[in-house]
């Protein structure tokens, strides 16, 4: 299926529109862990191998490098760990891991086991940044092997080097949600790099636009939806229960189905050449 040019820029400008945080969002974002202050506190990272295996151990990793502890932007970052529980926080004034990772400046980093991916916020970014503006950027790129669709992570998704999103349109009170999650989660690892993996919580009014979108109805749910964002093509699977294979098999047909058509292309273009 092809969506046509005007109804692919009504997505893509409808994931723009809810990029804003609305103050329900914005709440959501500055709200702290019940844990309660003092709870988590930044890892020390003392050296280029202890930064390595800090990184390569969280899906998600957020880094500040700091030449000195005493700049304002310390206390702001050490704010966040609270903020986010399923982020790893780390720190470092080691001028050896400053080097490793391009930093001459008090810079905050996000890795991402997802992607790849690292993300900087410069020096002179910091200086201009409050804690609403941090969290917005961590919260807005914390992508892992399966991310909740939301106004915020939208950003991220959208951001990503991967083009192909896969998303899991399913109730998260449903008695079956949790078994399924697993199932996806385990899914998510044979695509890793290749597909970014989504999980779209029907039962949330706000997220009606995006099933409607891929022209689901509530009695088709839950349903698989893989999505190509460079030419906005798309496929939909309704599903009893969400299996490795039924993921696996989705994901694999899309693949090749995009490998086809791009091996037809060339030969066309090399066929109007010898002519």
């Amino acid at each position: 299926k092809t969506v046509g040019a005007m109804e692919s820029r009504c997505l893509l400008l409808f994931f723009l529109a809810t990029c804003k945080l609305s103050p329900e969002v914005a709440a959501e974002v500055q709200e702290s862990s019940s844990d309660g202050p003092g709870a988590r506190e930044p890892m020390s990272l003392r050296d280029v191998p202890a930064a390595m295996e800090f990184i390569a151990a969280a899906e998600v990793a957020v880094i500040g490098f700091f030449q000195d502890l005493e700049v304002p932007a310390v206390s702001m970052f050490h704010s966040m760990v609270q903020n986010f529980q399923d982020v790893s926080f780390g720190i470092s004034t080691a001028a050896e891991v400053l080097a490793h990772y391009n930093v001459t400046g008090s810079t905050i980093s996000l890795f991402r086991l997802v992607d790849d991916k690292q993300l900087d916020l410069k020096s002179e970014d910091i200086e201009r940044m409050d804690a609403t503006k941090l969290s917005y950027f961590i919260e807005s790129n914390n992508l892992h092997l399966v991310t909740e669709y939301n106004p915020v992570t939208a950003v991220g998704l959208l951001n990503s080097i991967i083009p192909i999103h896969l998303l899991l349109i399913m109730n998260k009170t449903s008695p079956e949600y949790e078994e399924s999650m697993h199932r996806y989660q385990e899914a998510a690892k044979l695509f890793q790099g290749k597909i970014l993996f989504i999980l779209v919580d029907s039962g949330r009014k706000e997220n009606g636009k995006v099933i409607s979108f891929f022209k689901l109805k509530k009695s088709q749910l839950p349903a698989l939806a893989i999505y190509q964002t460079l030419d906005d093509e798309w496929d939909t699977r309704p599903i009893r229960e969400v299996s490795v294979e039924h993921v696996q098999n989705l994901c694999d047909g899309f693949l090749k189905g995009k490998g086809s058509r791009e091996n037809l292309e060339s030969e066309e273009k090399t066929s109007k050449v010898e002519l």
